[in-house]
């Protein structure tokens, strides 16, 4: 696949000796959605607002399409379109008139027909001509995204793009970002949302601490790292384990009636048919098996704590 956006070894050092990021190197394909996730402070708005020129770099590069950010900014820039978490938008001005001037903004001429395009996909258009005030939070986001797209970027930021919105919005906001990577649009969104990476990513990014601890496939980090539960419900409850199964490091839950295995997707062996025949011969009957896979979140939680011990 064809990078878009290159960062190697970025380093960012405040004043203070505080180091928001730390040797950040990250290669993003063309037409990709990858979700940057991390805890409050661990980089993700330093990393964009360095990436898009409104923080300087201690070190490192960035290219954009082949642009340089530091020695060819304004190439690079015009590549990049940029929604910010804080929603900060003319009040009073007409939505027409705010994603015109974004567009004006960056020397592209007066396009009427791909704006209204834009702004249909966002379902903006009936709000063409409403003031900004007028419009409910999520409305006011989907015009950062218009505003953000006017210029016809190949590369779109989404810093917390649903922060504050309602799960209906939010599942819109889903749709939307879908859309505009179908149509060729490098997305990179930062978010707290782990079920919003696990839904529309193609690809994941984790940071702690100003440094990217991994970057994989969805899939692939789930597969690698998840565990799979088995739980298996019990016809008759039982005090204890028998002594004869603690081989299997089973979990029995309060109650008695539900023992937990937990094994790893990728052993070549689970041990599942061991367990069963095992069971068997202890007088334990089975009445219900259930079958969970590790969530996006848990590996994320896993992951932090792991970098953090670092």
């Amino acid at each position: 696949m064809t990078s878009i956006l290159s960062v190697d070894r970025l380093t960012k050092t405040y004043d203070g000796g505080f180091t928001a990021l730390d040797a950040v190197s990250l290669e993003i394909n063309e037409g990709e959605i990858l979700a940057l996730l991390g805890p409050n402070g661990a980089g993700k708005t330093t990393l964009i607002s360095t990436i898009c020129g409104i923080v300087q770099p201690t070190s490192g590069t960035v290219s954009v399409g082949g642009h340089d950010t530091q020695e060819n900014y304004r190439e690079a820039r015009k590549l990049i379109g940029l929604v910010p978490q804080e929603i900060n938008l003319e009040p009073f001005e007409k939505v027409i008139n705010t994603v015109r001037f974004s567009r004006g903004l960056f020397g592209k001429p007066r396009d009427d027909a791909y704006l209204e395009k834009i702004l249909r996909q966002l379902s903006l258009w009936d709000k063409k001509d409403d003031a900004i005030r007028t419009l409910s939070g999520g409305m006011k986001r989907r015009v950062l995204i218009a505003k953000a797209l006017s210029h016809e970027p190949r590369v779109l930021f989404l810093d917390e793009p649903t922060a504050g919105v309602d799960v209906e919005l939010r599942r819109d906001m889903w749709e939307i970002v879908r859309d505009l990577s179908d149509s060729g649009v490098t997305i990179i969104l930062t978010t707290h949302y782990i079920e919003e990476a696990e839904a529309m990513a193609d690809r994941v990014g984790v940071i702690n601490k100003g440094r990217i601890l991994l970057v994989e496939e969805k899939g692939d980090l789930m597969a690698r790292m998840g565990q799979k539960e088995l739980r298996l419900d019990l016809t008759d409850a039982v005090d204890t384990v028998p002594a004869a199964l603690t081989s299997f490091d089973l979990e029995l839950e309060p109650g008695g009636t539900r023992l937990i295995y937990r094994y790893d997707t990728r052993a070549e062996r689970t041990g599942i048919v061991r367990l069963l025949t095992a069971l068997q011969a202890e007088g334990l009957h089975v009445s219900d098996v259930e079958t969970k896979q590790s969530s996006l979140e848990e590996i994320f939680v896993g992951l932090v704590k792991e970098g953090e011990g670092a």
